[in-house]
Order: structure tokens, then sequence, then C-alpha cells
């Protein structure tokens, strides 16, 4: 399910979610110092993925229960990215059977939903700010630039029934699990940058995880909860632009799994502050 190229030095693939910045799969995390960590969240629940003065990430925590577990597991369904004024939001459309040629992607951009044309390299601008949206392919893939800001590449993916059956995730019928591969480039941090992915940004960041486990398990999950998706309120925030913002209206045709600090959720969410 990679996304993946050649170098030319080393003939060798070189894929977006063994790179630093990563965030796939499990969900497994691949930090600014090149560590590769996971942190498992909770599912149904909404984390801070990165907040500095002047942007923010939250991402959507999606998974299944396994009964006797030491743990369900869990996937980022969806990310919400506020910067400068302005809200987006991606995520993948909740899907009971999965058709790689049918586009799952949901974007919308200060409550509008993004329409890019089903084709490679289409290219969306947005009227109001240096950010573009970009396919990678006809379906299911985007790469997300804010000019000197970040850069994005979002690809939505299944939980399949071999992925199931080997690490028994409890795949159940009517859901695929449909979530987000990404891959996040930032070009403008300051180095009190917080967050689960945002702190290995740091240039005092100490990994204290054991990179040598099988499974390096980043905890305090409570540092990093917040209350909604659109929600600036995790203790280890950082982003001022959102304080005082009354509400941003989420519209879109299906924002599954979208839940906001007023207890709403679904088609034409209101997320207050």
């Amino acid at each position: 399910m990679q996304s993946c190229h050649m170098d030319c030095e080393t003939c060798k693939p070189i894929c977006d979610c063994n790179l630093p910045g990563a965030v796939c799969e499990d969900p497994r995390f691949i930090g600014g110092d090149g560590n590769t960590f996971y942190f498992h969240g909770r599912r149904g629940r909404d984390f801070c993925l990165l907040s500095d003065a002047d942007l923010h990430i939250n991402a959507h925590f999606i998974g299944s229960h396994v009964p006797g577990a030491r743990r369900d597991p869990t996937w980022v369904q969806a990310i919400a990215v506020q910067f400068s004024g302005h809200r987006l939001y991606v995520g993948a459309r909740r899907t009971a059977a999965w058709d790689d040629e049918a586009d799952r992607l949901a974007i919308v951009f200060d409550g509008a939903p993004v329409e890019v044309q089903g084709v490679a390299n289409a290219r969306w601008e947005a009227p109001s700010s240096p950010l573009s949206v970009t396919r990678t392919k006809a379906a299911n893939g985007v790469v997300v630039e804010l000019a000197r800001v970040f850069k994005i590449t979002a690809k939505a993916v299944p939980i399949t029934e071999e992925d199931s059956r080997v690490h028994n995730y409890g795949l159940r019928d009517g859901d695929c699990f449909a979530h987000l591969d990404l891959a996040f480039r930032f070009y403008s941090l300051t180095d009190d940058v917080h967050g689960v992915l945002g702190q290995t940004y740091r240039s005092s960041y100490v990994n204290r995880l054991d990179v040598s486990a099988r499974m390096p398990v980043m905890g305090g999950e409570r540092d990093f909860a917040a209350s909604g998706l659109f929600a600036t309120d995790c203790p280890v925030a950082r982003f001022a632009h959102g304080r005082g913002v009354d509400a941003l209206a989420v519209a879109s045709d299906e924002l599954a799994g979208v839940k906001c600090s007023t207890g709403l959720d679904g088609v034409g969410v209101v997320c207050k502050k």
C-alpha cells in the first residue's frame, strides 16, 4: 500500500512510510529524529500530532475491538490541519468493500468540499491561501502543500482480509477500516513544537523509547488527547491562532468519524472551540 520511488544512487525503493514524518499502518510513526515508534491512542478519539505557534494538526483514530487482546488496534482515519485562520480536513470515508478505483478521500477547506478532477496530477488551488491539492493518482492519493510551511502526502487505504487474519485485527463485515497513510514534511517549525510527532522535531528532543524493541510504544496519551478533531486543547498545545474562534462549519457529504467538543458528529458538523 506504500507509495515508493527508486533511489537513483542505490537503485533501491524509497517508500514514504519509511521516511521521517511518516504516520502509517497501526499507526507506525517515524519521528523527525529518524526513530520509529508506535502510538496507539484510542479508537474513536482525537489526538494532537503536531502543535506549533502557527500550525496545529490533530488526528482522528478508528479501530476494532479484539476480545482478549492487550490493546485494540487503531489507525488514523482523518486529520485536521489549522493554520493562519484556515482549517483543512483530509479523511478516508467509511467503506464496506474496498475498490481502489473508487475515490474514498474526503477533503474540506474552510467548510467547503474540495473537488479535484479524478485523474493523476489534477490540481486544486485555494482562492484565499497558498494551499494546493494535487492527485498522485486517479483516486485515493493526494499531496497537500502549503508554500514554505508543509507538504502532506495522504493515501486512503483499507485493511484487507489477509491483514486482519495475519495481525488479528478483527475485521468486521461491512467495514474495511479505511484509513490514511501519511507522510509529513515541515519547513518552518519553531523549536517549541510539540505533539506526538511534532516533539520529535525539537532540537532538545530526547528519545527515551527502547529503539531495539520490536514495537517501541510512545505513551503519554493524556498529554496529546484533544476534545474534538478541530479542538486545540490538548495539554501540549502551542497553537495560538485558533483561540477565540467561535466555530467552523464542516461541510461534506460524508465525514465519517468526525467528533466535536459539542458532542455532535456526522454530516454538517459544527465544531466549536
